[in-house]
């Protein structure tokens, strides 16, 4: 009876916490709707703009903490190539249009049948609701993280770096195959780069460092002390690595995943959403 007691009031208490964070995430949504809608394609449209134009994507002088800072791969920048050709505005919502279409997919990914679903999309209002108002890169990257498979880990990676370390838990499990196809991804999606952008390529490797947080509300222990978040980085990966075989592997990866960067953002945390079932256990209802 007591534990069953136990029981009823987690649940209850999610409950709370998810219409408690619905409604938040409600508000962030109409604030950055009617404040700064959009905001983020600015940079990958910028960033097409400099590479169709044959100017670097990644300038001495450029500040992540702007509209027009572009902090990630190159892959997007390229892939906005063909938006940059149109009027900023039309590319605004073709974009937003892929932006939603993900957001929906992964809902759809993750069962809209699932009470654990609804919960998480409760919970995780906030971000969501940011991201989507932004127009933010981190929406597709949610539904390939949610996707959970070696081509669709190493794409979100080529987006933006840090759900590389998803490939810890294949390590973890001893799967081989899966992680050869994640590398063989990873070195087939380099190569497009280079090809494509081959100067941006090179320059990514060196351009993007541990300064490049920005001046933003950083969520991340490097702003406490780089060894602190170094530390801590550390330890993420091992338990990751201890974790992997177990129920629990898959959601410690797709968190590490997020909170590993230097640079941590409330919006990323929309991607805990991919934590809720792993690979191989989807129910698509």
């Amino acid at each position: 009876m007591t534990a069953s007691r136990g029981a009823r009031s987690v649940s209850l208490g999610l409950f709370a916490l998810a219409v408690v964070g619905a409604l938040v995430g409600v508000y962030v949504l109409w604030l950055h709707v009617t404040t700064d809608p959009l905001n983020d394609v600015q940079a990958y449209y910028w960033a097409g703009t400099r590479l169709n134009a044959g100017l670097s994507l990644y300038p001495p002088d450029q500040s992540v903490a702007t509209p027009l800072g572009y902090p990630y791969p190159p892959l997007l920048a390229i892939l906005f190539r063909p938006l940059a050709l149109l009027p900023l505005t039309a590319a605004e919502v073709v974009w937003e249009v892929v932006v939603i279409a993900s957001f929906v997919a992964t809902l759809w990914w993750s069962g809209v049948r699932r009470r654990a679903t609804w919960l998480a999309l409760g919970v995780l209002a906030l971000p969501i609701g940011w991201c989507v108002a932004i127009g933010q890169a981190q929406v597709p990257l949610t539904l390939l993280t949610a996707i959970g498979a070696p081509w669709s880990i190493a794409l979100a990676a080529n987006l933006k770096l840090w759900p590389a370390l998803i490939a810890l838990w294949w390590i973890g499990r001893r799967d081989w195959r899966s992680l050869g196809f994640f590398v063989a991804t990873m070195a087939g999606l380099a190569l497009f780069q280079l090809v494509l952008a081959p100067q941006a390529t090179l320059d990514y490797m060196t351009a993007i460092n541990l300064h490049q947080v920005g001046a933003v509300q950083n969520n991340s222990p490097y702003v406490i002390s780089p060894l602190l978040w170094g530390a801590l980085l550390i330890a993420g990966l091992l338990v990751v690595l201890r974790l992997a075989p177990t129920r629990w592997g898959w959601v410690a990866a797709v968190i590490l995943s997020v909170v590993a960067t230097p640079r941590l953002l409330v919006y990323m945390f929309m991607t805990f959403l991919a934590g809720l079932t792993p690979p191989g256990s989807r129910r698509h209802e």
